[in-house]
């Protein structure tokens, strides 16, 4: 900032500022962002908050396996064979697999307004293929009063059981609401590379006596620029003539300021996507119990209400009226315990001795063949085993009779 002074008082007050912690004005200022905070999507997709904002969510949601119940009285039995289910854990196409389909649904939710957007072609009302077209390809409009979608396909109209629409709860992902936050951490990018781009050496002033006019200013420039601008020419002494003297400008590269300022868009970032922090590899407020407790969270409140989104985008395209209601897509979260051995291994233990599961029920969670004896409700603590049968006396009186 400029220095100014009182005139309500004799002293001359300074106002001193770090370049370490930028304001806006001061960014557009040395050309780091210009006077609008657009960003596209490409972009903000290049700040790494963002990419693995995205990439974590829908990695995760595409990590876990997928399953096709069917209801048989009170009680639900898992399909295998059936074409839906087939497509989504095996090949979505001849191009793209299931994992991979998911994936770009879910990234496509995050980041597109419309949703991701997915041609479902089927044969006599079965799916036999899957397809996320570029974009542009199928376009969607939405009516004014009820909200219901119109698709159309390279122009042509398309009927809603053939699209696969994934989407937020708002009418903007949560990229393009998050843009503003989005832009000013990928200026603050931009403002360091550039620092250390030229040298690690922010912009100064050189003062001279007298008066040099427009040719010289620009000749002096050049000659400083070609002289000293650089990572090659960091730390190179300056010589000056005519009197001129050089004065730097207060910056730290290592300003405290600065680090907690892009701390902060980091933290913007893990808001707008529901994504705690430690995730987005911020490990300054981590510990080992806030870690397990994040990772908890990220699970209830960001990663299920998508899974439930994809589930009934599955149960509206891929299946028929005829099987809705009676089938249902159903992911397994359950595997998102698998890392905690420890803790899964004591949470089965305790449900096959209170009798909710039998061991049988355990192992097919362990992915495990079921064993002779296992479908029994029993209690390993306290239940006393049958003795077991003595061979050599079975023998002896199987050669007696």
């Amino acid at each position: 900032m400029w220095p100014f002074q009182n005139k309500a008082a004799a002293p001359v007050v300074v106002e001193q500022k770090s370049l370490g912690d930028p304001t806006a004005e001061e960014l557009m200022l040395f050309g780091a962002i210009s006077s609008t905070t657009s960003i596209g999507n490409a972009e903000a997709l290049a700040v790494p908050a963002v990419s693995a904002a995205v990439r974590i969510i829908s990695e995760a949601a595409a990590s876990l396996d997928l399953n096709l119940k069917r209801k048989v009285g009170d009680a639900e039995e898992d399909v295998t064979d059936h074409p839906g289910l087939n497509l989504l854990t095996g090949q979505a196409n001849g191009w793209t697999s299931g994992f991979e389909l998911i994936r770009d649904l879910v990234a496509g939710a995050l980041t597109k307004d419309t949703g991701a957007l997915c041609w479902v072609s089927k044969v006599n009302g079965e799916p036999r293929e899957l397809i996320v077209y570029r974009d542009g390809i199928i376009s969607v409009d939405e009516d004014d009063k009820t909200g219901e979608p119109k698709y159309r396909i390279a122009g042509q109209f398309a009927s809603s059981k053939n699209v696969m629409r994934v989407r937020g709860p708002f009418t903007r992902c949560q990229l393009s609401m998050a843009r503003s936050a989005i832009a000013t951490a990928s200026a603050m990018e931009t403002y360091a590379n550039s620092l250390w781009t030229n040298g690690a050496r922010p912009g100064g002033t050189i003062k001279v006596p007298g008066k040099l006019g427009s040719d010289g200013v620009k000749a002096m420039l050049a000659g400083w620029k070609a002289a000293f601008g650089g990572k090659a020419n960091a730390g190179k002494t300056a010589v000056l003539y005519e009197g001129a003297s050089y004065e730097q400008m207060s910056m730290s590269s290592v300003d405290g300021q600065f680090n907690e300022s892009r701390t902060f868009q980091i933290l913007e970032v893990a808001r707008a996507f529901r994504v705690p922090p430690g995730m987005l590899f911020e490990l300054t407020r981590n510990t080992w119990g806030n870690s397990e407790q994040q990772a908890k969270e990220f699970i209830q409140y960001t990663l299920i209400p998508w899974l439930r989104i994809l589930e009934a985008a599955f149960n509206r395209v891929l299946l028929s009226d005829e099987e809705r209601g009676e089938y249902r897509f159903a992911f397994d979260i359950d595997d998102t315990s698998q890392a905690d051995l420890t803790a899964r291994a004591t949470a089965i233990s305790t449900l096959i001795s209170s009798k909710v599961l039998n061991p049988n029920e355990a192992r097919d969670w362990l992915g495990m063949p079921p064993r002779d004896g296992g479908n029994e409700f029993t209690n390993p603590a306290i239940d006393v085993a049958k003795p077991a049968a003595n061979d050599n006396q079975s023998q002896e009186a199987a050669v007696a009779a």
